[in-house]
């Protein structure tokens, strides 16, 4: 029982990066040089995930912070997940779907790279990141399951994975983010 679960995993993890993500290789390298045009104009990017997608930006914000192969300069990117106080106030004036929204209003310029993580379902917190977002003329880039309803908020950019299992799902959304995160420090940092 426990080996066919692992098989099972493992198989999943394979099909979506072999072959899926091999045939998505131009629009990865575009996502990265997208990322290094951001941070050479002085723009910055920012990560948005709901739920278990909250703490994968997290991480790939930290990645773009700190490092992934090579010591550099930190990378402007922020995570918009972290700020429990906001989502807390937000709550309690029933308007937790503004989480996102509010804090790229403050922060956020036409110069600067939306990144959303989701799974099957977009939040409506995500949905209002991404229309605030072109609001303000800021790139949008959505990485989610393929039977995402995205309708009503249509990113610039889109990378449908073809599952809709979460754990892989959430695998593959951190291994994409970490593989943006050495394409573009490569690109900038040489190596």
């Amino acid at each position: 029982m426990t080996q066919d679960k692992i098989s099972a995993a493992v198989e999943q993890q394979i099909n979506m990066l072999d072959p899926f993500l091999l045939t998505q290789k131009p629009l990865l390298n575009s996502l990265a040089e997208h990322l290094v045009a951001t941070f050479h104009q002085g723009g910055r990017l920012f990560l948005v995930g709901s739920g278990p997608f909250g703490a994968i930006a997290g991480i790939i914000g930290q990645s773009f912070l700190h490092r992934q192969t090579l010591e550099r300069p930190a990378l402007p990117a922020i995570s918009l997940t972290n700020d429990a106080g906001l989502a807390t106030f937000l709550a309690s004036d029933e308007q937790g779907s503004q989480l996102f929204s509010r804090q790229l209003r403050a922060l956020a310029t036409n110069q600067d790279t939306i990144l959303v993580l989701a799974g099957t379902n977009l939040s409506q917190a995500d949905r209002e990141a991404l229309n605030t977002a072109k609001q303000l003329g800021c790139r949008t880039i959505l990485i989610a399951s393929e039977q995402a309803e995205i309708a009503g908020s249509l990113p610039n950019t889109s990378l449908a994975l073809p599952s809709d299992s979460l754990p892989r799902l959430l695998e593959s959304t951190l291994f994409i983010g970490n593989l943006l995160c050495t394409l573009a420090e490569g690109e900038l940092f040489g190596t």
